[in-house]
C-alpha cells in the first residue's frame, strides 16, 4: 500500500478532501478529480454516509487511485474504512492507538500534527506521513523548524488553510505536499466544477 501511495504522491502531491461529499456523487467527482491529475482521494468520515462513499469508490477506482477516509479518530473508525476498501487513514489528530491499527490492517497513516513533540510521537507509532494540521494557523515557518529535527524518511503535508497561492512558500519550507478541500470541493459542486478547480491546482503544483 505504502508504494501505490508513494507513486501517486510523486506524481501530484495533493490529497482531494472531499468532506460532504454525498454517495451518489462520489464516483463522478472522483472521476474528475483523476482526470485533472489527482490521484488521492479522501472521503472525512463526517461526510454524509462516508463508508459507502469510499466503498464505491474503492471499487470504481482503486486500480488508478488512493481511496481512504479523512476526520478517522477511533480504532473501531480504521476497522471500517478497511473493510470499505479505504487505504489511507487521515486524522487530525496524533493517536497512537490509530496509527498502529491502521498499520496492521495494512493501510497507511497521515496522522495529524502541531508540535514536535506529536510529530515525533506519530513517527515513532509508525506513521511515514505526517499531516500538519490546521496548517495556516502554524505558518510555514513551522515546517522549516520541525522539518530540521524530523527524519528524512517522513513527508510533511500541510493541511488547513493552505492553498494553490501559497504553495511555493511551503514547498521551500519543507512540506512535501498539501490536502486540499474547499479549493477543489464543496458539498453542491459538480463534476465539471471539481474537474475546474482540481485542474487549477494541479497546473500550479506541476509548474
Amino acid at each position: 500500500m505504502i508504494e501505490k501511495l508513494n507513486t501517486q504522491f510523486a506524481q501530484m502531491p495533493v490529497v482531494a478532501i472531499l468532506r460532504g461529499v454525498r454517495p451518489e456523487e462520489v464516483v463522478g467527482i472522483g472521476e474528475a478529480l483523476y482526470s485533472a491529475g489527482i490521484g488521492i482521494i479522501e472521503v472525512p468520515l463526517n461526510s454524509p454516509e462516508p463508508l459507502t462513499s469510499i466503498k464505491r469508490l474503492a471499487q470504481a477506482m482503486s486500480d488508478r487511485c488512493v481511496i481512504g477516509a479523512g476526520t478517522v479518530l477511533t480504532e473501531a473508525d480504521v476497522v471500517g474504512v478497511a473493510a470499505a476498501g479505504g487505504e489511507i487513514i487521515v486524522s487530525p489528530n496524533t493517536n497512537a492507538a490509530v496509527i498502529e491499527r491502521s498499520l496492521e490492517s495494512g493501510l497507511v497513516p497521515m496522522p495529524g500534527w502541531a508540535t514536535a513533540t506529536e510529530a515525533f510521537a506519530a513517527y515513532q507509532a509508525g506513521a511515514r506521513y505526517l499531516k500538519l494540521f490546521p496548517a495556516a494557523t502554524y505558518g510555514s515557518g513551522h515546517i522549516k523548524g520541525v522539518r530540521a529535527v524530523l527524519p528524512n524518511d517522513c513527508k510533511l503535508l500541510a493541511v488547513g488553510g493552505v492553498g494553490a497561492d501559497a504553495a511555493d512558500e511551503w514547498l521551500k519550507a519543507g512540506v512535501d505536499g498539501f490536502g486540499i478541500g474547499s479549493e477543489i470541493y464543496k458539498p453542491g459542486y459538480s463534476a465539471e466544477q471539481v474537474y475546474q478547480s482540481a485542474a487549477a491546482i494541479t497546473a500550479v503544483k506541476g509548474s
